[in-house]
């Protein structure tokens, strides 16, 4: 597969940076935690991202648009997701708090993947969470907050894919940079405080063989 992010474009700086001689990454997330926490650490971090998104091809382009993703909460901006890389990065555009839909970020939940990330505007509540698992570890039975914190601008933080998590509220706004390990679980988990209900989500491309079987 060609490398089309290439030269000294910001991500492509990060992903040679964050990259590890002793795969899978998922193994030396302290090492990718410390490199993105150095390298967000710059005062000029939004301009070299929004240089980047300058300089792309159309081609680039279309590539970013057609791996993004929208959610009930924001929109997921996939920068960077080359297949010999351990890791992918993401801009997520957070929608004003008004047009969220239940769901999504404001849902107690994990994720498949570990992830570091830092606010590059705006700001959230966000609040971790230990969880009491059905047997098999396939739902929610119930949750326990244990912290609760506001991150502002410049707030970074790492999430691993066994952690719970939500963000209730996010201001009008609010956006952040990511990267994001590949999948280490077959599957994560949410929670809905309000209706304690909890559910099991499978990505769409897994579940290939299940509809063929099903035909």
């Amino acid at each position: 597969m060609l490398t089309e992010f290439a030269g000294t474009s910001a991500v492509a700086e990060l992903a040679a940076l964050l990259s590890v001689a002793d795969p899978p990454v998922a193994d030396h997330w302290s090492h990718v935690e410390r490199g993105f926490r150095g390298w967000v650490g710059r005062p000029d971090l939004r301009e070299r991202l929004r240089g980047h998104l300058r300089t792309l091809s159309p081609r680039e382009q279309a590539r970013v648009a057609a791996k993004s993703r929208e959610t009930t909460t924001h929109f997921a901006w996939c920068l960077r997701d080359e297949a010999a890389e351990p890791f992918t990065f993401w801009l997520h555009e957070y929608k004003p708090q008004r047009d969220w839909r239940q769901g999504y970020a404001d849902s107690v939940h994990n994720h498949r993947y570990h992830f570091c990330t830092v606010l590059l505007q705006g700001s959230y509540l966000h609040e971790r969470f230990s969880v009491d698992l059905a047997d098999g570890g396939g739902a929610i039975l119930s949750t326990t907050l244990l912290r609760r914190s506001a991150a502002a601008e410049g707030h970074s933080g790492t999430m691993l894919a066994h952690e719970f998590h939500r963000i209730p509220e996010a201001a009008d706004d609010t956006m952040t940079f990511l990267v994001k390990s590949r999948a280490v679980r077959p599957w994560s988990l949410s929670f809905d405080p309000d209706t304690r209900t909890s559910h099991r989500h499978v990505p769409v491309e897994a579940r290939l063989e299940d509809l063929t079987n099903s035909m």
